[in-house]
Formats: structure tokens, C-alpha cells, sequence
């Protein structure tokens, strides 16, 4: 166990170092780009509820992270879990995190967090395939992306930033802020 925690730890470490400080992508090397449709999809969240992207008829956050209660990813969801309320009262929007773990895993990981907006069991990873997330860490993890599409559920933004997981948030907002 300690030998898989140190290469992760090495791993993880050599994708921030080489990582730009503040990367903003309007999708260059990603599949769904800005102006596209996004694919719809039907996961289970971390309360047993479906949630289906073409049934949500507003603004739509759509984060992908790489694993539960990893560090990064526990940022990330604290952070997004910090701006739900003001999320949905100033844009009118949803959020949605995604990443492979089953529903079991994302139980936990919610509960430790406690997390008031869906996290989303993507095992296979099926729509992170769909949605085109690049692998990260010279493809070894599991890419962190953010797409931001509005009530129709076309692209209006896409942020990729392994390194810096809280900086999704403000990227969210931003984008949220533009569309209105």
C-alpha cells in the first residue's frame, strides 16, 4: 500500500509541477467544444436519485474530477459545495460532479463532505468518454475539466486545470456570470 501511495504521490507531483499556473481552455484538444450540445447522459448520484442531463432545464456546472476523497478532489467539491447556494440563487444554475467511482463510494464521499449538490457514479466512465475529458499526468489519472452549458445544454465554457482544483469554482462563476 505505501508503494502505491508514493508513486501517486509522484505521479501527482510531477503533473503540478509541469502544469500551467492559471489555464483556461476554450477547448483545443477536447471533444465537446464551446457551441456544441453536450451529451446527454443518466448516472446515479450518491443518493440513489438518476440524474439526467437533458431533463435539467437550466444553467448546468458538469465537473469531472479524478476520485473521490482524493485531496484535490475534496477541494474541489468543498469548494463547489461552499458556492451551491449562491450558484443556484444568482444564476439559476445546477452543479454535477462526475468521476468513476461507484455509488457506494460517492455515498461516503458525500456524507463525509456534506455535500448538497449531486456527485455523479460514472463507473466505466462512459460520459467522461462521451464528453471527450483528456487524461491527465501523462495519462495516467483521470483528467479535471469543467463544462458550463447553459439551460439548452450547449457548451458555453470549458476550464481544464488538474493542478488546481478550487480555481474550477470561480472559472463556474465566471462563465455562469457571462451567460446571463
Amino acid at each position: 500500500m505505501y508503494t502505491k501511495t508514493a508513486l501517486f504521490s509522484i505521479f501527482a507531483a510531477s503533473a503540478t509541477a509541469f502544469a500551467p499556473a492559471n489555464s483556461q481552455v476554450k477547448s483545443t484538444q477536447l471533444n465537446l467544444s464551446v457551441g456544441e450540445t453536450a451529451p446527454d447522459f443518466s448516472l446515479t448520484d450518491q443518493n440513489g436519485k438518476v440524474v439526467t442531463r437533458s431533463s435539467i432545464k437550466k444553467p448546468l456546472v458538469v465537473y469531472f474530477y479524478p476520485a473521490d476523497s482524493t485531496p484535490g478532489c475534496t477541494v474541489q467539491a468543498t469548494e463547489f459545495n461552499a458556492s451551491i447556494e449562491d450558484i443556484r440563487k444568482t444564476y439559476g444554475a445546477e452543479v454535477v460532479g462526475i468521476s468513476g467511482q461507484g455509488a457506494e463510494s460517492k455515498q461516503k464521499f458525500a456524507e463525509e463532505l456534506g455535500l448538497s449538490f449531486s456527485i455523479l457514479a460514472d463507473e466505466g466512465d462512459e460520459v467522461r468518454k462521451s464528453f471527450g475529458v483528456p487524461k491527465a499526468a501523462f495519462g495516467f489519472l483521470p483528467g479535471r475539466v469543467t463544462y458550463v452549458l447553459d439551460k439548452e445544454g450547449v457548451c458555453q465554457s470549458v476550464y481544464d486545470n488538474l493542478a488546481d482544483a478550487a480555481s474550477h469554482i470561480e472559472a463556474a462563476k465566471d462563465a455562469l456570470a457571462e451567460m446571463q
